[in-house]
């Protein structure tokens, strides 16, 4: 992983399933984050063996991501988390809620 500034950006260098990518972002570390956690989700499906198209091992994890998403609303919509904040504290505070569930239901599911 590697950092750098071009024309007032910031850009990442990570590696997803031994391809380098070149991304942009705001916060550099949840790209990485992120970048981190398609590659784990591809290399689960890889191991799994059904498939060495990496389209298909690419797809099949989007899929395992989706579902975890799906499956973090479902939860969110069954404990009753409202999606009108209020305030920017209320965001925020959701905001941390809502990314400690997915991390949760991610790490569960990854064996989907």
């Amino acid at each position: 992983m590697t950092a750098e500034r071009q024309d007032g950006q910031e850009f990442i260098s990570v590696e997803i399933y031994d391809q380098q990518y070149h991304l942009a972002g705001t916060d550099l570390e949840r790209v990485r984050r992120l970048a981190a956690r398609v590659d784990e989700q591809m290399r689960a499906v890889s191991a799994q063996g059904r498939t060495v198209d990496s389209l298909r091992v690419a797809v099949l994890a989007a899929l395992n991501l989706a579902d975890a998403l799906t499956r973090a609303e479902e939860h969110l919509a069954q404990v009753g988390i409202s999606a009108s904040a209020q305030s920017p504290d209320d965001m925020r505070e959701r905001a941390r809620r809502l990314s400690g569930i997915l991390d949760r239901v991610l790490d569960s599911a990854s064996g989907f």
